[in-house]
């Protein structure tokens, strides 16, 4: 049999293969009034598709705990009833298909109250349903971006309990795994890289001070979550300044660093992703050019992991699984392509795959 079809096991969950879904925001929510943030047919649709696809879990888009936490006025979230209900119909049909829901949960931080790409990407402001972004400092991500509120300690507690409180929406709206959100130039990994965290408090300066948040957000969420359900974090392994000798930022060394740390508070897998944290800043991209700081992290840790990052072909995707190089792999852009991947990628595998009995008699 395929290692990229063989279940995984984590906690009482068993997933029922390795290829999963990257979480990808899809900026298609309404921005204001009682629909603000709830998932609709679009969200419903392109989840769904990848279920029928085969995809063994797919990871919600970055779903904000708060209206000041998305990173556009058009993000998803999950901070009232309206959007825990919406999201039910969603994950029922996952279940339904023999796929694992799961949830990223997010805070924007100083990226937030921007716009929609294919619109620019640019900073809004309250004339376009904006707001006034926060950080660990008030350090804008980039030129032309709006300069965001430097947090208070009661203000980073309030946030921690969002994660948790928007933990729990999950829980009752049927998900079966939480991904807390600490990569790409978001809240958490702005407070990690000493690139965008200036503070002089508990919050920042030393290693241990600027991990304090992930981990109080972890152990927040590990208090609401069941014991016999798994949590992820996701991870930018490096903001790629070491490697550009450019600055100092986050750094691979650290992130294994982290891993065993978040291991010890109660996370099952890490993803493990890169930048996000720098504009513009050269990074080396190629087949499959992320995998090495899953496999190193696998490696010197305990701590299981996925990969991802132009990870597009069934057998590439097979020799990272047989290889011990990760313990399963996320699929983003491929999956936008081709929704229908995994059952294509068990064909050219020679493996079986859970075909919708609608589709098995034509294919």
């Amino acid at each position: 049999m395929s290692a990229l079809f063989e279940p995984y096991t984590l906690r009482s969950l068993t997933i029922p293969n390795r290829v999963w879904m990257a979480p990808m925001c899809q900026y298609s929510a309404a921005v204001d009034g009682p629909e603000q943030g709830v998932p609709h047919d679009w969200h419903f649709a392109h989840l769904a598709a990848r279920a029928t696809g085969g995809t063994g879990l797919i990871l919600t888009e970055a779903t904000a705990v708060s209206p000041e936490g998305r990173i556009s006025p058009a993000d998803l979230g999950l901070w009232n009833d309206r959007q825990q209900e919406a999201f039910s119909r969603i994950t029922r049909f996952l279940k339904e298909r023999g796929t694992v829901p799961g949830i990223q949960l997010a805070h924007a931080g100083r990226k937030a109250s921007t716009d929609r790409p294919w619109r620019g990407g640019g900073p809004v402001g309250t004339e376009d349903h904006g707001w006034q972004p926060a950080g660990p400092s008030p350090a804008p991500f980039a030129d032309g971006h709006l300069v965001p509120r430097e947090l208070t300690v009661e203000q980073i507690r309030e946030i921690t309990r969002q994660f948790a409180d928007s933990a729990r929406r999950a829980l009752a709206a049927g998900f079966q795994v939480v991904e807390v959100h600490g990569a790409h130039g978001y809240l958490i990994h702005e407070f990690l890289s000493p690139h965008s965290n200036h503070r002089t408090d508990e919050y920042g300066g030393s290693f241990e001070n600027r991990i304090r948040l992930a981990l109080e957000v972890v152990d927040a969420v590990r208090a609401v979550w069941p014991a016999d359900l798994p949590v992820f974090f996701r991870v930018s392994a490096t903001d790629w300044l070491t490697e550009n000798g450019t600055g100092e930022g986050w750094t691979a060394d650290e992130t294994v660093r982290l891993a065993k740390e978040l291991r010890a508070h109660g996370v099952d897998l890490l993803d493990v992703s890169t930048g996000g944290n720098v504009p513009k800043v050269r990074i080396p991209t190629g087949p499959g050019y992320q995998v090495s700081f899953a496999e190193r992290i696998r490696t010197e840790t305990d701590l299981p992991v996925a990969a991802v990052g132009m990870i597009t072909d069934a057998r590439q995707a097979e020799e990272i699984i047989s290889s011990g190089r990760a313990d399963a792999v996320l699929l983003g852009r491929e999956l936008l392509r081709d929704p229908h991947w995994a059952l294509r990628a068990a064909r050219e595998l020679g493996t079986e795959s859970r075909v919708p009995d609608q589709y098995g008699w034509a294919i």
